[in-house]
């Protein structure tokens, strides 16, 4: 059984990783990966470097730590519409794609650091195979979550279209964000996403 003191390390820790990580990806987003030193998140989270290195020892140890957040925060936010959502029936398939579409909405406009850090991770990523594995896995496990739902409401599609579908439907998501990253008036956000749900819901019914 833990002690008070051990939760007490344990929970002063765990905040600790978290200002250095939010850190982190504030300076991405500022300077991007390429501009990022272990000296300019100790000063942005207000600590000495040291701090910094006793957590992660390396700049790539840091940044594969961010990678993970980045994919955990996608996670939670997912995760937190569906307990929105359930209820005594079983979620529709517009409510599951309405879970993915949410998400992304809500980084673009609230979040944008995150999408910012997962697009300079592709490019980094081509230099770092560590790196690379962990965003090739991220995009598997977001395409595997999308195949799930697919399988459910058309059980009878065939495997190749599920797969074809998934990357699809991962690609309008990320599509807008890149878009309207760069652009805010290159289109109507919400009308984009109302279209694309549109879209993915008679390929899915047939």
């Amino acid at each position: 059984m833990k002690t008070n003191n051990q939760e007490s390390k344990k929970r002063r820790g765990s905040s600790t990783k978290d200002r250095i990580l939010d850190a982190a990806l504030d300076i991405i987003q500022e300077k991007t990966i390429g501009g990022l030193r272990i000296r300019l998140v100790a000063e942005k989270a207000d600590m000495v470097q040291s701090n910094i290195q006793y957590y992660f020892i390396s700049k790539k140890d840091l940044l594969l730590a961010v990678q993970k957040k980045v994919l955990n925060r996608y996670r939670e936010i997912r995760q937190h519409s569906i307990s929105l959502l359930k209820a005594d029936s079983q979620l529709s398939l517009e409510d599951h794609l309405g879970i993915f579409i949410n998400q992304k909405i809500y980084t673009i406009r609230k979040e944008k650091r995150y999408d910012v850090a997962e697009l300079d991770f592709w490019n980094q990523s081509r230099l770092e195979p560590d790196m690379h594995r962990e965003f090739c896995l991220s995009y598997e496990s977001w395409r595997q979550e999308i195949r799930d739902m697919i399988s459910c409401f058309a059980p009878e599609m065939p495997l190749i279209k599920q797969n074809l579908l998934s990357g699809i439907t991962v690609s309008l998501l990320e599509g807008a964000a890149v878009q309207f990253l760069a652009d805010r008036q290159a289109f109507d956000l919400d009308l984009y996403f109302a279209y694309c749900k549109e879209i993915l819901i008679k390929e899915i019914k047939g």
